[in-house]
């Protein structure tokens, strides 16, 4: 399933659980047919993705991961545990996913093209290099916008739809300020700024990081869905853009953005407990 980007780091959950809230009905889906919507769309893949997230918490906070040697590794390969992701996941969704909009997704990516789009998607979510992919990505982007290709267009209304409500940076810029907030009462880090002063620091940050998180989206797209046709990206982009799909990708997001800052948040916390490698 085609979901933001987690890579490089830097996205806010601001109003997730209202979302949540409004979007929550008496028809909610139950939980194997939960599961296998998971499956048939590929966002089991994308969660179990969120791992690579975490090569980010030293850089934002300015520590070196090799001077903690294989401990990192080990720790943060238990905090973003595949398995944990997807309990996450599901306990969010149960209450909160109607059944219909569980059918109208699970229909289209159940389809022949669906299944070739779902295929693509997750081998670009497992792949662990994500900025050689967005380098070839860009240069498709450049070669198609001097082409006058209409390709274009539609990668753009596909990096749209995923994000209508353009709640993408916020929710990055949230798990970031929950991250550092969390690091800091753990004392992993001396933050020198109060909530209030982060937050300020942040969104003037939010500019920038809108403009990246299309250009990362487009040259995503680009690289992803580079051997499917004009007519292929057309048919998911009207799919992409259907109201319903658009709930569920609502919901979706919520939930991913959701699972990443929790893990975000335990990892702040068990960094305390690394100890640092001495050179022998």
């Amino acid at each position: 399933m085609l979901l933001l980007r987690f890579r490089p780091f830097a996205r806010a959950l601001a109003g997730v659980w209202i979302a949540l809230c409004l979007l929550a009905a008496p028809a909610a889906a139950d939980r194997n047919r939960i599961e296998a919507f998971l499956k048939v769309t590929g966002f089991d893949v994308a969660l179990e993705s969120i791992q690579f997230a975490a090569s980010s918490a030293p850089e934002m906070l300015g520590v070196d991961p090799g001077l903690f040697g294989s401990q990192w590794e080990r720790m943060s390969t238990a905090v973003f545990d595949p398995d944990v992701m997807l309990d996450l996941g599901l306990e969010l969704l149960e209450p909160t996913l109607q059944d219909d909009l569980l059918t109208h997704a699970a229909e289209f990516y159940a389809s022949d093209l669906g299944q070739r789009l779902v295929e693509a998607e997750n081998t670009a979510h497992m792949d662990p290099d994500d900025t050689a992919r967005r380098a070839r990505g860009a240069d498709r982007v450049a070669d198609m916008v001097a082409n006058g290709s209409p390709r274009i267009e539609l990668f753009q209304r596909m990096t749209k739809a995923i994000d209508a409500s353009g709640s993408g940076a916020k929710a990055l810029q949230e798990i970031q300020f929950r991250f550092l907030m969390a690091a800091s009462a753990a004392g992993v880090i001396d933050l020198n700024f109060d909530a209030d002063e982060l937050r300020a620091l942040l969104k003037q940050q939010e500019g920038a990081l809108i403009r990246q998180i299309r250009q990362n989206g487009l040259a995503g797209a680009a690289e992803t869905y580079h051997a499917f046709s004009d007519d292929d990206l057309l048919a998911y982009v009207e799919a992409l853009e259907h109201p319903k799909m658009q709930q569920v990708y609502q919901l979706l997001n919520a939930v991913q953005y959701e699972i990443m800052a929790n893990r975000f948040e335990v990892l702040a916390v068990r960094m305390a407990d690394l100890t640092l490698v001495e050179d022998i």
